[in-house]
């Protein structure tokens, strides 16, 4: 068996793919899932992309495990600003119960080695919320809101305006992420413009924050006041189109405000894994991007 960085091709970021879908396919978080193709599809083009931006981003951090020249195992890190965050650890279900899962961390880990934060998204697997815990991680048990959006119970927005942000409010966004996570998330916000319908800012006297929004998934939303998220999460929301199911992922009970919201429109909560975290607390008001955090 050997390790080697991940390299910034099409082959390898499909390989990174195959290994997480086959690690994760019967694990209770997805195998109750009904993605349509198109959401299907767009998932898989954002995952792609995701793997080759952290590539060109931390090289260090991404890892494949090799056995008779075939892929067995990848892992994904970044650092932002003194948080190292754990994006992927996956190994095919053929080769699980060898040590390459903790191969894999223990490299992944190295490149973190001096940052004081991290923080990751976790499968409800009773091996891998082991293996987090005994690297130091705090797990935090996390829910999905999914469902149809009941727009009868979208209350009047008050007067807070939310509008659609683009690349020029980076120095907002970035502020948000150090606020609350104390770390921007710097150039992943290119990968998360590229990839999802629409970025939603709102920057009043009542504070600021904004939500990224792709089809009926909200899938990063971050504020400097409960109010200002309770704003974008609603308005994220009453742009879900008609017949599309709506998806709020990673709520931990830090999170109130969001469960408040998803339960007035009519969307079902389910536990879905943990938000696990190092040398801090949730961030609040905060949903992270499984993908990125």
């Amino acid at each position: 068996m050997i390790l080697r960085q991940v390299r910034d091709t099409a082959a390898d970021a499909e390989a990174v793919q195959q290994i997480a879908r086959a690690a994760f396919a019967a694990l209770p978080d997805t195998a109750g899932r009904h993605d349509g193709p198109d959401a299907a599809g767009a998932r898989s083009v954002f995952r792609l992309a995701r793997t080759r931006h952290l590539v060109r981003t931390d090289p260090q951090g991404c890892w494949l495990a090799e056995i008779d020249g075939g892929p067995v195992g990848a892992v994904l890190s970044l650092r932002r600003e003194g948080v190292w965050i754990l994006a992927l650890l996956a190994v095919l279900p053929e080769a699980q119960g060898k040590g390459l899962g903790r191969l894999l961390l223990e490299r992944a880990t190295e490149y973190g080695r001096g940052c004081l934060r991290g923080m990751l998204c976790a499968s409800p697997s009773p091996a891998a919320a082991r293996r987090y815990r005994l690297a130091g991680f705090t797990l935090h048990p996390a829910m999905r809101l999914a469902g149809r959006v009941d727009r009868s119970g979208l209350l009047d927005p008050g007067d807070i305006p939310v509008h659609r942000g683009n690349a020029t409010h980076r120095h907002l966004l970035d502020s948000v992420d150090r606020r609350l996570r104390g770390a921007a998330h710097g150039p992943d916000h290119e990968l998360l413009l590229a990839h999802c319908e629409e970025l939603l800012v709102a920057d009043a006297l009542a504070g600021s924050g904004y939500c990224y929004r792709d089809g009926g998934g909200v899938r990063l939303l971050a504020a400097t006041s409960k109010r200002i998220a309770v704003r974008l999460l609603r308005e994220a929301l009453a742009r879900v189109p008609e017949g599309v199911e709506a998806e709020v992922e990673f709520l931990t009970a830090e999170q109130e405000w969001a469960l408040d919201v998803g339960l007035e429109v009519g969307l079902a909560p389910q536990t879905r894994g943990y938000l696990g975290l190092r040398g801090m607390r949730p961030p609040a008001p905060y949903l992270p991007n499984g993908a990125l955090l």
